[in-house]
Formats: structure tokens, sequence, C-alpha cells
């Protein structure tokens, strides 16, 4: 089973016991997070998906630690003026384990598209 979350802006495929890098998130290490913004769920082969998000669906994870990304420099330079500048940038991330991927009742199932005897594919809800 695996879902398609949307997590401060950014689009993640997880799976329960995952370990995904975000951006930073308000909350201490060893806090639980909830996010509702679920896209896509497949379910061993039932797909739901989205209108943009599934109703009542919820994936809890918990911040292992906060972190912070590589160092990016970015240097800035003009020809034959004598302008250099030089600047640093190191991104703040948080660490989130994921341990439950709940579906609840509402959602919309969609089974696999299968082909009937025309050979046209058919999506049965």
């Amino acid at each position: 089973m695996y879902a398609i979350v949307e997590i401060a802006g950014q689009q993640f495929k997880v799976e329960k016991k995952d370990e995904i890098f975000v951006h930073r998130l308000e909350g201490e290490p060893g806090t639980t997070v909830e996010f509702s913004e679920v896209l896509l769920i497949d379910n061993d082969g039932l797909i739901s998906v989205g209108n943009p998000h599934i109703e009542g669906t919820k994936i809890s994870g918990k911040i292992i630690e906060h972190a912070r990304g590589d160092k990016v420099i970015i240097f800035k330079k003009k020809r034959r003026k004598g302008f250099q500048k030089e600047t640093g940038h190191r991104q703040d991330f948080s660490k989130i384990l994921i341990e439950t991927i709940s579906l609840k009742g509402n959602a919309k199932k969609e089974k696999k598209a299968s082909a009937d005897a025309t050979g046209s594919e058919v999506e049965t809800v």
C-alpha cells in the first residue's frame, strides 16, 4: 500500500515505515503529525484518486529530527566591473517516519483497468 501526499507544498510517494525529508515542519522531534491532503492511494490494486484530495483519509507520522541540507553557494560576478558577491544557503529539513496510512470508507475505490471482449479498456467503480 502506498499513497501520494502533499506535504509543505510538495508531493511525496510514501509507504508505511518510510523515512522522508520534507521542508521544516513546526513541532519538536517525537511529535506526531497528520497529513490530510492525500492525492492518491493504491491499496493492493484498488486505486483511489482524489479530486483534488481524497476525503476522510489521513497519513500520520512522527518527526524524527530536524536537519539542515548541504550548503549551496551563490556566486555573482559582473565582468570588467570589479563586482563579486558570494553568499550561501542551507535549507532546513524535517525527517519524518510514516507510521500509518488510514483509508476511510467514504473514499472512492477504482479497480485497475481491465480489457473487455472488444479490447478497449473499461474502468469499474
